[in-house]
């Protein structure tokens, strides 16, 4: 097989090899970093995935190439498909390798400010969190006027998001930013370091806490800092598994006021993917989603054996992230967690979300924080993972159109952040919306 050494036609013919089911194939184009911890199994089955939430291929772009670290060459790939497009990005050496690939959503899309967000009341500063070769860029959205104000850091989901966890033409994140900053918080922001440097992941050693603590410590300091912002009321946001980490990040800093849970998974989340990879078959049937099922499958049993340690290869194991993430997730109980800091909790969840669910992970929460007064749980019923209204049965269709965060999700997590400790308990009784 002869594909060349041009960065940009090497993309290209990735992306084609994908269109045709050539997995072997690409995964031979593989530097021996990147063959160490991806497989030509654990790429089909991604792609499968990936290609289930947008829909069929409809045009492919022209790559688009610029600089990458140590010589490397970064192309992306534009791919239009039915209900939406993805980014296929990969760094290539002078040789024609790969030595690293991603699927992305799509570059340049359009983002118009929610109608809850009023951009004449805030402000934004951009800034560096971390520091060192990890640092990574980030954003502060400050409310106008002296404050003294309330202030929260935002975690995003798992994978690579960027601050906005910016999914399609969609941007959560910075939907939650510009809607509390309108209404007296201080948010900070910032890309995830996976995002930044994709290389980190396959890191020995590489673990949750890794990708998620260092980062937001220093996000919750910076913003202590800020003239206006009461350091004493700094809380800390997660969605998906930066809910999870989040009790972590409390943790490790007394000074964290409380924390806001939102879709938090409290189930395993190697059996968390089996359930996942079940449910979207049962939206598109066929061999292909099948395999992929059978292959999330066989890894989650792996992720969860007492066989797993950290000489087990990357390649046999999910998302492709190392052993060691996975033994300290093992290790990790994040309702326990949660359980024992004296913190104010907010959890919120979508009662359409297929991927943290009402019955499964909602339920673990509502157990083991029973005896807090503190903590106030509410539910959306038409809401879904992203916190996007919605009817029936939610798909990863859905998440596509351009849509906002949901605004009683908005109003009811900037009550709670400008209410003060004391008023939490007497404006936010446990209900469901």
């Amino acid at each position: 097989m002869t594909v060349g050494t041009d960065p940009a036609a090497v993309a290209a013919t990735v992306v084609g090899m994908a269109r045709e089911g050539r997995f072997v194939d690409i995964e031979a184009l593989f530097a021996p970093r990147l063959r160490a911890v991806v497989s030509a199994e654990t790429l089909r089955a991604n792609w499968v995935t990936e290609i289930s939430r947008v829909g069929a291929i409809t045009a492919v772009g022209q790559p688009t190439s610029e600089p990458g670290k140590t010589g490397l060459v970064r192309v992306s790939v534009p791919v239009t498909c039915v209900r939406g497009g993805l980014m296929v990005v990969m760094s290539v050496d002078d040789a024609g390798m790969m030595h690293g690939l991603r699927l992305a959503p799509p570059a340049a899309m359009s983002w118009e400010p929610p109608g809850y967000a009023n951009p004449k009341r805030l402000i934004e500063h951009e800034v560096t969190v971390g520091s060192g070769a990890l640092a990574v860029p980030g954003t502060l959205t400050l409310p106008r006027g002296r404050g003294p104000w309330p202030g929260v850091v935002l975690l995003s989901g798992g994978g690579p998001f960027d601050r906005d966890e910016t999914s399609g033409a969609n941007k959560p994140l910075k939907d939650l930013a510009w809607g509390l900053a309108s209404r007296g918080v201080a948010v900070a922001r910032f890309d995830k370091v996976t995002f930044v440097n994709s290389d980190v992941v396959t890191k020995p050693g590489f673990t949750m806490a890794e990708e998620y603590v260092p980062h937001a410590l220093d996000a919750v300091r910076l913003l202590q800092r800020q003239p206006g912002i009461d350091p004493a009321r700094v809380f800390v946001l997660g969605h998906s598994m930066g809910a999870t980490a989040a009790p972590r990040v409390a943790a490790a800093e007394a000074s964290v006021a409380g924390m806001l849970i939102l879709a938090g998974d409290t189930v395993p989340l190697s059996q968390a993917a089996v359930r996942v990879a079940r449910y979207l078959a049962t939206l598109n049937p066929g061999p292909d989603m099948q395999a992929a099922v059978e292959l999330i499958t066989r890894q989650a049993a792996l992720v969860g054996s007492p066989e797993l340690s950290l000489a087990t290869p990357t390649t046999d194991l999910l998302y492709g992230w190392p052993a060691s993430y996975w033994l300290d997730l093992r290790d990790y109980d994040q309702v326990a967690t949660a359980a024992a800091l004296d913190k104010p909790m907010l959890i919120l969840q979508g009662a359409r979300d297929y991927q943290v669910t009402v019955v499964d992970d909602l339920a673990r929460w509502q157990a083991g924080l029973a005896h807090r007064r503190d903590v106030t749980i509410r539910v959306y019923d038409a809401d879904d993972h992203m916190f996007f209204r919605g009817e029936g049965p939610s798909t990863p269709a859905g998440y596509e159109p351009p849509q906002h965060v949901d605004p009683a999700v908005v109003v009811d997590i900037a009550d709670f952040l400008t209410a003060g400790q004391r008023k939490i308990a007497r404006l936010f009784p446990r209900r469901k919306h």
